[in-house]
């Protein structure tokens, strides 16, 4: 138990929705009286949604500093016991001191491990204690007094596992969902950690921003730690722009290896590929404009990559835009295959990323004619990793294959007749690329748009 959590509000960034939910219940334990007299009852007990690293833990421990209560913690895998009856007498012992200390807060994080659908019984020894926890814990939420100031509050990233008497009204009365940051979020993230760090004058937190689509709040709190570390290895007192892009690369692809060294052929094949995607990229009207290409081997495999930034936040894709981002995907194949004659294993991660986009379109968005709106397929375990499974007879999952096979063909050849067409910028670019080893996509616009003009 903590008896002052020391975290305000206002270190949480990027969750303005969440906090706004929560308020409320600050509100409460601040001045009970206010909502007993309009007849309100406060809800009982909150649930914080998110996928991991989105500050669950951190919003609780906001919520309970600021009602400056004491803040119960405790993770959802110490109530497990091996022996029977174990979890639900440290169920009871928990409630028992909340009543003591209230008002108070109670957190359980990851309650998805008690609190997990009932089956029809196993007979599984494991499984009888864990639905004996979870028994007493449905038991506690209906038998204690809310008007006492106990607020309970959860957190899970499997929302979808939770057994349903713990989610109806009475017991978790309120879902907060704790989503990945949008741009604006993810810039006050950003922010927020910088204040903590030495910054030179120009740190651009808004491209860093741009840059970080889908990224977690503690991942941009690691690249902020990043770019302070790469500071000082690099002999900096101060954190600059550049420090703060390597770290954003470090995190997507790894660090650069020192020691990895390419033959000179393949660093010429490794520069047509990265160009190839880039150059598709900027030919076609629905794709983010190219912010670098870079050709240094990382730790995670990656022999070079490109780095495409939106100006803004996407909440829609249309059709043209996925397959625009298909074609993309397939450019650097094209190149190789258009240039060399031959093709590498170097495509294998754009071949497992434009399937994945494709299948998703014919399975997922209703993007194909042939089976127009109709959901083959679903997803399972959205905040982590999302991963699906077919519902459709297997002839009809011949038939998805053979779209998904169509629609990346028609890309891979659209993409091919692209480079085919502006071999000359393909070739010059590439050479550039070839012998600075990074670009900024500032420099490869202005040598490809140098060549429309002559």
């Amino acid at each position: 138990m903590d008896d002052k959590t020391g975290i305000k509000f206002s270190d949480v960034a990027g969750q303005d929705e969440a906090k706004e939910s929560l308020k409320e219940i600050v509100g409460f334990l601040h001045d009970p009286k206010k909502y007993e007299e309009i007849g309100a009852k406060m809800p009982k007990g909150a649930l914080l949604v998110g996928p991991p690293g989105t500050g669950k833990t951190l919003l609780a421990r906001a919520v309970a500093g600021e009602a400056e209560v004491p803040f119960f913690s405790i993770a959802g895998s110490e109530f497990v016991e091996m022996f029977v009856g174990m979890g639900a007498s440290k169920v009871r012992d928990l409630f028992k001191q909340a009543g003591e200390k209230a008002p108070c807060i109670v957190f359980i994080d990851e309650i998805d491990t008690i609190g997990k659908k009932r089956d029809s019984g196993s007979g599984m020894g494991g499984n009888d204690e864990r639905e004996q926890t979870l028994n007493q814990l449905l038991t506690e939420m209906d038998g204690f007094d809310a008007t006492k100031g106990v607020v309970i509050l959860a957190a899970t990233n499997r929302p979808e596992s939770l057994d349903p008497a713990l989610l109806r009204p009475g017991r978790f009365d309120r879902r907060v969902p704790v989503e990945l940051p949008d741009l604006k979020g993810r810039e006050a993230i950003l922010r927020l950690h910088g204040r903590k760090v030495k910054l030179d004058s120009d740190c651009d937190f808004n491209v860093v921003a741009r840059m970080t689509p889908g990224a977690s709040g503690a991942e941009l709190a690691n690249i902020v730690n990043e770019a302070a570390l790469g500071a000082v290895r690099n002999g900096r007192s101060r954190v600059t722009q550049t420090d703060l892009q390597e770290a954003v690369d470090t995190i997507l692809a790894g660090a650069q290896k020192k020691n990895a060294i390419l033959s000179e052929k393949e660093k010429c094949i490794v520069a047509y590929h990265e160009v190839g995607h880039a150059l598709v990229a900027a030919l076609q009207s629905h794709s983010a404009p190219v912010q670098k290409i870079t050709i240094v081997p990382r730790t995670s495999g990656a022999l070079g990559f490109t780095m495409q930034v939106e100006e803004g936040d996407h909440a829609l894709m249309s059709k043209e835009e996925l397959l625009d981002k298909i074609a993309t995907f397939t450019g650097g194949r094209a190149a190789e295959e258009l240039v060399f004659g031959s093709v590498t294993t170097g495509a294998s991660n754009d071949i497992e990323q434009a399937t994945k986009l494709a299948r998703a379109m014919v399975t997922r968005y209703g993007m194909s004619e042939d089976f127009d709106m109709v959901a083959l397929e679903t997803v399972q375990n959205a905040y982590l990793g999302g991963d699906s499974s077919l519902a459709c007879s297997e002839t009809t999952a011949a038939a998805v294959d053979a779209k998904v096979v169509e629609v990346v063909k028609a890309q891979h050849a659209k993409a091919s007749r692209l480079l085919a067409d502006n071999r000359k910028k393909l070739d010059e670019i590439s050479q550039y690329l070839y012998e600075k080893e990074t670009i900024t996509g500032q420099e490869f616009m202005e040598i490809l748009e140098r060549k429309e003009n002559s």
